[in-house]
């Protein structure tokens, strides 16, 4: 797993600890509304939901991408890294710089 990847799935841990702090605090006051309360845990519920759903498509991205990385490397041949970078073609010169 990368960096990258390390600190979203910190973020989205964070971000779900933090709602359920908040969701504990404003607990009491929204249990003697029954519409309050539901309203609450579904908010937190939907929030938890998705943030899980954000990191698990995150991680297929992530699964993707080295999925891609490896069949390109695959395509290349295990020689592909030892090979020398082909050299590089001039462009012509115009036919001003030729008259110079």
């Amino acid at each position: 797993m990368n960096i990258a990847s390390v600190f979203k799935g910190s973020g989205y841990l964070v971000s779900t600890v933090s709602v359920l702090l908040l969701g504990a605090v404003s607990w009491k006051s929204a249990s003697e509304q029954p519409l309050l309360l539901l309203g609450l845990i579904l908010g937190m519920l939907a929030s938890i939901a998705g943030m899980g759903l954000r990191w698990i498509s995150h991680r297929i991205e992530q699964k993707q991408k080295e999925a891609l990385a490896k069949a390109a490397l695959d395509e290349r041949g295990p020689q592909a890294s030892r090979r020398a970078a082909p050299e590089r073609t001039r462009e012509p010169r115009s036919v001003t710089a030729l008259q110079r």
